[in-house]
This record gives structure tokens, C-alpha cells and sequence, in this order.
């Protein structure tokens, strides 16, 4: 089985692609643009340097060669696949702010795919009935516990536009804040979250605090769980544990059960 991964939202399509080659076999292509992977999330994959032009064509030429094309995020491209390929199945996989609160916008898009995944659960609300939601993985490769002599009530933040519900939160559970800009390295993220026992994980997106409770995180918030930190939602919930449906190994057995469907 072949499969084009266009484009990968915070590593994810590079994450699939990984362990489902490793673990059935398949031959995966992932890419996406420097631009947008300033943080080197495409661990497996291509970075390409060029301009979005350049990157759709040259994408929508390398789709022919495979068997299946997974496009994460860019539903833009679904209706020039379908007319290339008309034989081929596309997965459109949407990711969050692509999607959330705008179903009705873009169904001209997501209604020519023949499957449509959704990372959190809460991007169902509005969706069509063939919706799926799957969990984002967790590269546990890299993303694991060891042994520490970390103060335990040291904490991290990353900002992302809930500064003080962060210190709130921190001072509610009697921790020592670190708040960091969002700017390290992916490969050097599984030691920096392991300086700490705990993370906060409150966003504030397009001036709204986002507060979903049937979401369990963000995957910066997985990735610490796997890496053993106990992780603060914004409600005051803490979790510590990372749930099996996140591991790489749970995830690509559902969407290899998908992609199996498409092709027959």
C-alpha cells in the first residue's frame, strides 16, 4: 500500500506514516513546506523549500504515484485530487481551527473526500455523519519517562494566549512556573519536558479561552503525559497518564482499517 501524505499538522502525518511503515509494511511519502515546519516536526518525511504554488503543483503531480492520498488540513486540494485522480481514494484530515466552527464553509471541499478524520472530538460538532474522530498520536520513539531528580513542583507553559490562567493555575496547585516562548526544536522537546513534573495546558485562540471538556488535550500536553509530567487543563482536571488510544501502534491500526475500506 501506497500513501501520500500532503502536508502534516504538528507532526501528525509524519507520525502515521512512521509507525504504520514499521509496523505493516506500507510505503509512506510525507511533505510539507519549511515555512510551515519551522520546529522540525517532519521526522519522517520531506521538508520542501518553495512557495505554495510550487508546493500544490508538485504535489498534486507526485499524488499519481500512489495508492491512496491522506491531505491533512488543506481541504483546498481535494476537489483538483478527485479531478486527477478520480479513481483514487483522498482522506481529508482536519486538525482544528481548519474545521472548527466551519463545516457549512467548507463542505464544497470536504464532501468530494471519500473519509473524513478529525484530531479532537470536538471538531464532531457539526460535522457530517461519516465524520470520524481518531485520536493524534504520540511519537513514543521519542516521547518517553525516565528517571528524574526534578523538584516536583516544577512546571512548564508554553504562551499561547492564557498567560495569567497559566499562573492562576500554577498558584492554585503551589508550583514554580516556567513560562517558555513556542519555539523549541521538536527533537528537543522530549528533554525540555522532562526538566519539569508538570505542564499547564491552556490556550487562548482568537481572543477565546479554548474550553472543550470531551477533548483530553493538546498533543504537546500527549507528549508530556508520555514523557511521565501530570498535565493541568484549564478546568483545574489533571492527568497523568497517557490513555492507549494515543499510542502510534492504536492509532495507525484505525487508520489502516480506513484506508483498507477505501481501496477495497
Amino acid at each position: 500500500m501506497r500513501i501520500f501524505h500532503l502536508w502534516s499538522c504538528a507532526g501528525v502525518g509524519s507520525i502515521i506514516a512512521k509507525f504504520m511503515d514499521r509496523i505493516y509494511g506500507t510505503s509512506s511519502f510525507v511533505n510539507i513546506t519549511k515555512k510551515w515546519d519551522k520546529h522540525g516536526l517532519t521526522v519522517y518525511g520531506e521538508v520542501w523549500e518553495m512557495g505554495k504554488v510550487h508546493f500544490a503543483l508538485k504535489s498534486l503531480l507526485k499524488a499519481r504515484e500512489f495508492d491512496l492520498i491522506h491531505v491533512h488540513y488543506h481541504d483546498v486540494f481535494i476537489p483538483f485530487l478527485k479531478l486527477l485522480y478520480p479513481n483514487k481514494p483522498v482522506v481529508l484530515h482536519y486538525h482544528g481551527s481548519d474545521i472548527r466552527g466551519r463545516w457549512g464553509e467548507r463542505r464544497r471541499f470536504w464532501s468530494k473526500a471519500d473519509a473524513i478524520i478529525v484530531s479532537t472530538a470536538d471538531l464532531l460538532r457539526g460535522a457530517p455523519d461519516n465524520a470520524q474522530h481518531i485520536p493524534n498520536p504520540v511519537d513514543t520513539d521519542l516521547f518517553f519517562p525516565t528517571d528524574s531528580d526534578v523538584p516536583p513542583d516544577k512546571a512548564l507553559y508554553f504562551e499561547y494566549g492564557a498567560n495569567e490562567e497559566a499562573k492562576e493555575l500554577a498558584e492554585r496547585f503551589n508550583l514554580k512556573l516556567d513560562i517558555m516562548e513556542r519555539n523549541v526544536p521538536y527533537l528537543k522537546m522530549p528533554e525540555t519536558l522532562r526538566g519539569y513534573r508538570w505542564y499547564i495546558d491552556v490556550k487562548r485562540v482568537g481572543g477565546r479561552l479554548l474550553c472543550n471538556p470531551e477533548n483530553i488535550g493538546s498533543k504537546t500536553a500527549l507528549e508530556a503525559l508520555a514523557c511521565g509530567l501530570k498535565v493541568i487543563r484549564y478546568n483545574g482536571q489533571v492527568l497523568t497518564d497517557l490513555l492507549p488510544k494515543h499510542r502510534p501502534e492504536n492509532v495507525v491500526e484505525t487508520v489502516k482499517a480506513i484506508y483498507e475500506k477505501l481501496l477495497g
